[in-house]
């Protein structure tokens, strides 16, 4: 009720004072200083820096000397002349046509296809002692150290089921 009334008193009268507002006269704007009235310089005033030689900045650039070489041979060469030796053959092997991966017969010592990361984390789960880190770093050609990072970080068949917050909470069972 009280916001009605106030509505009222808000709205009463209003195009007349808007009108009377709008007929009034503004304000001027204070004159500005004489040092800040024209911040943009003139086309002219501009372009006569342009064309002044700076003494300085001349000898500066007269006292420069750059001496360029081209490199001796590109640094892709010298990958492509490494890369046969650094190659492992796969050790395991998927369809690759399902992946989109056609031809992929080597990999890069150091690294893993996806078929051999599986594989591996698999085997090492299954017989612990038999797929050591040691064992899998040397059937895969791979580092020790990333090895056991990859066994102790990448978990991907490792469930978890987290049990209720209390004992009234509805669980689904197997029926």
């Amino acid at each position: 009720m009280g916001a009605r009334v106030a509505r009222m008193f808000r709205n009463f009268n209003l195009e007349n004072r808007v009108h009377r507002e709008i007929s009034r006269d503004k304000p001027r704007a204070a004159p500005r200083h004489p040092e800040t009235a024209d911040p943009v310089p003139g086309p002219s005033e501009v372009t006569e820096g342009l064309n002044e030689k700076n003494a300085p900045l001349l000898k500066h650039l007269r006292s420069l000397y750059v001496e360029s070489t081209d490199p001796a041979e590109p640094a892709q060469s010298s990958r492509q002349e490494g890369a046969e030796e650094e190659r492992r053959p796969l050790q395991y092997s998927v369809p690759l046509d399902q992946l989109g991966l056609m031809g992929l017969t080597d990999v890069p010592k150091g690294k893993l296809t996806l078929a051999e990361a599986l594989k591996a984390l698999s085997s090492h789960q299954q017989q612990p002692q038999t797929w050591t880190a040691e064992k899998i770093a040397q059937h895969y050609s791979l580092e020790l150290k990333d090895c056991k990072a990859l066994l102790n970080f990448f978990c991907p068949f490792r469930v978890q089921i987290i049990p209720p917050a209390n004992a009234q909470t509805k669980r689904i069972t197997d029926s």
